[in-house]
């Protein structure tokens, strides 16, 4: 980005995230620094560190950003809360929440959390830091909601590697799933008006992380891989072998949301699962899904997904749900390229949590901006009477899965 012209459309909005924002910086000299740093990361400075956002704020050195990122006193976590709670506002009600993790590739072995791992920013294993993170999306845009900083066994067994990085005693390890299980606790007791979560399979095969999701009444509609295994009362067997019985006239030909050639449509298989006797109320108040999503252009191409989802949803709702999980590509593109969320030059715990959340702060600002209602186009379905033996079954106006026959190839597990 070459930068956002000073003009009276977006300083009235910018001086009201400001406002907003102002009592989480006690000192008015932070709270201006605070200011000269989210304007620089909404700048034109070709790298958003700390020497060019000196420069671009007329600055003669970084000494006041590092202070900022480094050793003044203020609540990263509160700022954070403010900027899901002004993204709340932007956006409105019933919204997807989105869970996925990004790379930030570095050099040296320093720097909080960072070691050889696989990140899909750079799509292998590299010397990098790994955030997980949760988006919000409506119609009327998306953004960045919240952010915790994973550290490898690697670092959470070596004290004295994490006290010279200045991360706290308290803090040991997590794996990603139980970081993005804190998010959305987070997310949903602070009052974002989510009605939906979607993550890939990294987190969607994770069984804790679904229940939580239930336990919360919220819908969800995650990835999960070809060898999930699903219970009935007959036994275990493999998502991909389910689908595989669908008859011909399961699949319905729907788009989940617009990509940037158009809508992006796919062949869609859908049917319920049976009730859960220990966790459903009666009558239930919610159902679960197996779902299989078909490349057109490639039919042997699949993915698939678990959805938990309130009674009466269309498939067409759920495919759209599935389709929102990219919203948070965008935010990470977005806050990357266009607010320096990647270039940090900090190598404390806390300095990447600072910086992470004033970044955050300045492309929720851009969201605010650009949020303004836009279509959405829903592909239409046309669908038969089943003809097959298979377990699957037309119940209504939808399809459910009854047990199948065959003896299950699988080991059971707690999954369901």
């Amino acid at each position: 980005m070459e930068g956002i012209p000073e003009v009276d459309c977006w300083v009235a909005e910018l001086e009201s995230v400001f406002a907003r924002v102002a009592g989480r910086f006690a000192r008015a000299d932070l709270r201006w620094r605070m200011r000269d740093y989210v304007r620089g990361l909404l700048g034109k400075a070709a790298r958003k560190n700390g020497w060019q956002l000196a420069e671009w704020a007329g600055h003669r050195t970084p000494d006041g950003f590092q202070r900022l990122l480094n050793s003044s006193v203020w609540d990263a976590d509160a700022l954070r809360d403010d900027v899901r709670a002004y993204i709340g506002d932007c956006l409105g009600p019933d919204g997807v929440l989105i869970i996925d993790d990004t790379g930030f590739v570095k050099k040296g072995t320093t720097s909080a959390g960072v070691g050889r791992q696989y990140t899909g920013t750079s799509g292998k294993i590299d010397n990098c830091q790994i955030g997980v993170f949760a988006a919000y999306a409506t119609s009327r845009g998306r953004a960045l909601v919240d952010r915790e900083l994973y550290l490898p066994k690697s670092w959470t067994s070596d004290r004295q590697r994490c006290q010279a990085a200045k991360i706290p005693d308290e803090r040991c390890f997590a794996t990603k799933g139980e970081l993005a299980r804190d998010v959305v606790r987070r997310c949903i007791s602070a009052g974002l008006p989510a009605a939906w979560v979607t993550a890939d399979e990294a987190y969607g095969q994770d069984w804790h992380f679904r229940r939580l999701l239930e336990q919360l009444g919220l819908g969800y509609v995650v990835a999960v891989p070809k060898s999930q295994q699903i219970k009935s009362l007959a036994g275990i067997w493999r998502i991909d072998e389910l689908i595989e019985e669908a008859p011909s006239d399961a699949w319905q030909r729907l788009s989940c949301g617009d990509g940037a050639k158009g809508p992006r449509v796919y062949d869609w298989a859908a049917a319920k699962l049976p009730a859960n006797l220990v966790f459903d109320p009666d009558p239930p108040t919610h159902h679960r899904w197996v779902l299989a999503r078909r490349s057109l252009s490639d039919p042997g191409q699949l993915a698939y997904y678990l959805a938990y989802a309130p009674v009466g949803i269309e498939i067409a709702e759920l495919a759209r749900i599935t389709g929102s999980r990219w919203a948070i590509e965008e935010c990470f593109q977005a806050a990357k390229n266009e607010c320096g969320l990647d270039q940090y030059e900090v190598r404390r715990y806390i300095g990447w949590y600072r910086h992470i959340t004033l970044a955050m702060l300045a492309h929720a600002f851009l969201t605010a901006l650009a949020a303004q209602a836009v279509d959405t186009e829903k592909g239409a379905a046309e669908t038969d009477q089943p003809s097959s033996t298979s377990p699957w079954r037309r119940s209504d106006d939808c399809w459910t899965l009854s047990c199948p026959t065959h003896e299950p190839t699988v080991t059971p597990s707690p999954t369901h």
